[in-house]
């Protein structure tokens, strides 16, 4: 027998019974989809307790501190796999074997590089523009010069697009970091691995080869792989409800660029680096930590806690470890900002006051660390953030126009203006 949630009313209005509907994993739902035939909304700002989707993809749970790519602890992935292998597994929900691995690393290798007239596009903004903004226009560029992949409702198209977006958005976010600084585009090269071809674009110059760090790609392959979904969150939603209209990959890829733009979302790492330079020095945590915990102060300390998770962030352990292999790697342990952020977080995992609210170092903390330290500036932190996230958009919009059960968004309001209001013409107001 079906479960079901019964509504009931104080005010002698039938009460009305919806079904539970029950998930592979997690919190059950209650069907609300019929609740507007009898009079009535549900109101829930920030969706936080609304399932707009049904998802195979990924699954988290927040009080465990548990994170899921179609079934797989992340923990095992970053240990074990390359960004392409993950990106493979969210987009056709398996983990690839030898043919299937080499035919998608070549398919992504026969795509890297980007149409020739689009470096037009990038000459258009000027130097000094942030890298997220110019990802965000030339990203939807690519509707321009990819006309063939819009035709959303053909799955050949999908997948072609998919590979397309996994491929190029590398090289754009590349791209506009070499725009920014004033030097020479640097190409593609396919010999090379996801993570080090685009150390390469970023770090090579005409004039000097560019020799990736095995310990430093294998970091980067994890800032990836880290980040590459997170079930329903901003960025995501805005992906799946603006391609809910049908529009084009690139479209619903650049929102999903902009919204992750926000330093509440994708730019908490560049946040904490921020917070960092302010502090200055080790000296001063304590005064930062003191304003942390003061209610009246507006001052919040980044890169501890999570929306989501109340307990450890499982992609931060993961990080944290790789943070140390950085700096080991480069010596930096006795630079002073990374000696700040190492007694930043030793403090911060011995005070009571953040233990016994959880609010535990998390990704972003140490993915910042890393990306400074590998010599990556501060603006194009939300730039990776996004070339790996674009793995998961690609599979949730796929995943979403694959859906029978799939419609527009169209969210309700509950309006609080005013009633009806009689006209006054102008020579009388």
């Amino acid at each position: 027998m079906a479960t079901k949630a019964t509504i009931s009313f104080d005010n002698n209005s039938p009460s009305i019974d919806l079904p539970i509907l029950k998930g592979s994993l997690g919190t059950d739902v209650i069907d609300i989809r019929n609740l507007g035939k009898h009079g009535y909304f549900t109101y829930d700002p920030g969706f936080m307790s609304t399932a707009a989707c049904n998802s195979a993809i990924t699954y988290i749970d927040g009080e465990q501190g548990l994170l899921y790519y179609r079934g797989y602890p992340i923990e095992d992935l970053a240990e074990s796999c390359d960004f392409l292998e993950v990106s493979h597994l969210l987009l056709h929900g398996e983990l690839p074997d030898h043919k299937q691995r080499e035919e998608f690393i070549s398919t992504i290798s026969e795509h890297t590089m980007l149409h020739d007239q689009m470096s037009n596009v990038f000459r258009g903004f000027r130097r000094d523009a942030h890298p997220m903004a110019v990802m965000i226009a030339v990203v939807g560029a690519m509707a321009a010069f990819y006309p063939d992949n819009n035709n959303v409702a053909d799955p050949e198209s999908r997948k072609v697009a998919a590979m397309r977006l996994l491929a190029k958005v590398p090289t754009i976010a590349a791209w506009s970091y070499k725009y920014n600084i004033g030097q020479p585009f640097m190409y593609p090269k396919n010999k090379l691995g996801y993570a080090e071809n685009f150390m390469h674009m970023m770090f090579a110059t005409p004039c000097e080869e560019y020799v990736p760090n095995p310990i430093l790609a294998r970091a980067f392959e994890r800032i990836l792989i880290l980040h590459a979904d997170h079930e329903q969150n901003a960025s995501t939603s805005t992906v799946r409800l603006v391609g809910s209209s049908g529009a084009n990959p690139f479209a619903c890829i650049a929102a999903g660029i902009a919204s992750l733009w926000g330093p509440s979302h994708g730019g908490a790492n560049e946040a904490t680096l921020k917070m960092l330079e302010e502090m200055g020095d080790v000296s001063r945590i304590g005064e930062f930590i003191k304003r942390a915990k003061d209610k009246s102060d507006s001052f919040k300390l980044m890169g501890f806690g999570h929306r989501v998770y109340r307990n450890m962030d499982p992609r931060a352990s993961i990080m944290r470890k790789t943070c140390h292999e950085v700096l080991n790697e480069l010596g930096l342990h006795d630079d002073p900002m990374f000696k700040l952020a190492m007694e930043l977080e030793k403090i911060a995992l011995e005070d009571d006051y953040f233990v016994t609210r959880k609010l535990y170092p998390n990704v972003d903390f140490y993915s910042g660390i890393v990306m400074r330290a590998m010599g990556i500036p501060n603006s194009m932190f939300t730039a990776i953030f996004a070339l790996a996230r674009t793995a998961g958009w690609i599979s949730q919009w796929c995943e979403m126009n694959a859906d029978p059960e799939q419609k527009i968004g169209r969210p309700r309001q509950m309006y609080v203006g005013s009633a009806r209001r009689e006209f006054m013409p102008l020579h009388k107001r």
